[in-house]
């Protein structure tokens, strides 16, 4: 594993990251509209070459071998 980079929830996120996997980011924080998450971060790190991100409330978004991006709820209600 290999660590990435952390950055608040809304903010820019690493340019490194496939449109794929920054879409995926864009619609977890969607979903946390109305939420306080001034003081959430996401979480960058690298895993067998393939990111893997992870919001403070434990949401983690993956990307499978086959390119494929996965979004694993954390604890927050959607």
């Amino acid at each position: 594993m290999q660590l990435g980079t952390r950055w608040a929830v809304g903010g820019e996120a690493p340019a490194r990251l496939s449109p794929d996997v920054v879409g995926a980011i864009r619609a977890v924080e969607g979903e946390l509209l109305g939420y306080d998450t001034t003081l959430w971060r996401w979480t960058l790190t690298w895993l067998e070459g393939r990111p893997v991100v992870e919001l403070d409330d434990g949401t983690v978004i993956r990307v499978a071998h086959d390119g494929t991006v996965t979004i694993e709820n954390g604890d927050t209600p959607r």
